[in-house]
């Protein structure tokens, strides 16, 4: 397992290097976290550390509560909320939080994004959802991410008045779909300013969504 460790850190910490890269994140906000597979662990990063300063020791190790086991420095503030996805969907294997500008617009009107681009379709399925307002820095949050995310297809889910919580596979899926999230909100946002964007009907998304996550790319 500690083999399998200092691999999740060091490709957390390159991970991580893509937040502000990506215009996804301010100062030292956002994160991802990454399950080990097989324990009640994940690893995340931790609280406050500037990203031109991270290391793979900067990246620790917590119990799904988001207590540390293992680290000299304190986690995030958003282990918890992590943990508590990790708890509640037991496919995923990646978390990205992020506070990205247009995505997080959204989240500040409490409005999900529409389906309105082929883009969306592939790679969210329908809709990015809207989840409720929730304290920051415990389960509680997370648990609401989880219930936002029942019954969609969206790996995004826009909390009320925070931002994007992402899920994935990987680690990197996560942080994928922050990056694509972050790009349709910004699209649909610009449509709105030139009138009402067109939805594109349910069985075209399903279409559009099954060829993406199926045929598309290489396999």
């Amino acid at each position: 397992m500690a083999d399998a460790i200092a691999g999740l850190r060091a490709g957390l910490c390159a991970l991580h290097l893509e937040l502000p890269r990506q215009g996804l994140v301010a100062w030292t906000s956002g994160n991802i976290s990454a399950r080990v597979a097989g324990e009640e662990l994940m690893v995340i990063k931790a609280s406050g550390v500037r990203y031109e300063e991270l290391t793979p020791e900067a990246m620790v190790v917590c119990d799904l509560d988001g207590t540390l086991v293992d680290g000299d420095l304190a986690p995030s503030s958003d282990a918890a909320t992590h943990g508590a996805i990790y708890a509640g969907m037991s496919q995923v294997g990646g978390v990205a939080h992020t506070h990205s500008a247009y995505a997080t617009a959204w989240a500040a009107r409490g409005e999900a994004i529409p389906c309105v681009l082929t883009a969306m379709a592939d790679e969210f399925g329908g809709e990015i959802p809207v989840g409720p307002f929730a304290p920051i820095g415990d389960a509680q949050l997370g648990q609401a991410v989880v219930a936002t995310l029942a019954g969609h297809r969206s790996p995004a889910a826009l909390m009320t008045n925070h931002g994007v919580f992402t899920v994935g596979a990987t680690a990197l899926a996560a942080l994928k779909s922050a990056v694509m999230c972050e790009d349709v909100a910004r699209t649909v946002h610009l449509a709105r300013q030139l009138g009402d964007p067109i939805a594109i009907d349910p069985d075209a998304i399903l279409s559009l969504y099954e060829r993406y996550q199926n045929v598309y790319g290489q396999r």
